[in-house]
């Protein structure tokens, strides 16, 4: 800072701090609320859940158990079918962690696989539709 020598410039020094305590005055409140609001406990519980989602190992192992269990309950829908006699029923369930448990810790010998069948299942459709369009070539001539 400068020496002051008169008066007015005692003022204006004055007045120069004064609006500089003001602007550091209003960022300190802003600041504070900006604090208040991210320790609100709603605001902490959204925050983790951001950064757990966003995180890349989790959102493999979601896919992973997600496979898992829609093909563990699959399989107890075909082994139980429509009887309703309790042994089936719990030997449905069994198979069902059985093969939910295996399709977890095996998850991408299980996406290899589903995304061969995907191949086959294209590779028959695009074939049939060749075979479609052929007959109904031959047809025309």
């Amino acid at each position: 800072m400068q020496n002051i020598n008169s008066a007015a410039g005692l003022r204006d020094a004055i007045l120069q701090l004064e609006v500089q305590q003001a602007i550091e005055a209003i960022k300190m409140k802003e600041q504070f609320h900006l604090v208040c609001e991210s320790i609100k406990p709603v605001n902490l519980v959204k925050s983790l859940f951001k950064e757990t989602a966003a995180s890349p190992d989790l959102q493999g192992s979601f896919l992973n158990t997600s496979i898992g269990l829609t093909v563990g309950y699959l399989s107890k829908r075909l082994f139980q079918g429509i009887s309703n006699s309790p042994v089936k029923k719990l030997l449905a369930s069994a198979l069902q962690l059985g093969i939910t448990n295996a399709v977890i810790k095996n998850s991408e010998t299980f996406k290899t696989l589903g995304k061969g069948i995907l191949t086959m299942i294209r590779h028959k459709s695009v074939t049939n539709r060749a075979n479609i369009n052929e007959a109904a070539i031959s047809d025309l001539f």
